[in-house]
């Protein structure tokens, strides 16, 4: 299979898995902050973190698997296009002390979920 079809295909389950965990998670927490967005991109950061480690240490996938997997499926997953969107309606609507709050909880969260997953892989593979 061509990179570039693993990369398609990985990439319409990603945004498929993104729309459900975003509406499952409005409809859980609410629309008064993205939510939404806020929780896909900390739960990709910390895949992404646990499945470099995991599929460079541990289990030996096909190339094409590894980038349907972190380019096609994260990539598609995450979603800092539509974080930039709703900071930007946040601003527009005069919410700069929550759109301050959601960048911050985003890029910190989200770094942090990289760092948890690439620890929680390093656990489970010991």
């Amino acid at each position: 299979m061509s990179i570039y079809l693993a990369i398609a295909l990985g990439g319409s389950l990603g945004a498929v898995c993104r729309y459900w965990v975003s509406t499952s998670t409005y409809n859980w927490l609410g629309n008064a902050f993205p939510f939404g967005t806020l929780m896909v991109n900390i739960s990709g950061s910390f895949l992404m973190g646990f499945l470099v480690i995991l599929l460079s240490e541990k289990i030996n996938l096909p190339q094409e698997v590894k980038f349907a997997l972190l380019v096609g499926f994260l990539g598609s997953y995450t979603t800092f296009s539509t974080f930039a969107l709703d900071a930007l309606y946040g601003l527009q609507n005069g919410a700069v002390m929550k759109v301050a709050a959601y960048m911050l909880i985003s890029v910190v969260g989200s770094v942090l979920g990289v760092w948890m997953g690439y620890l929680g892989a390093r656990l489970l593979l010991k």
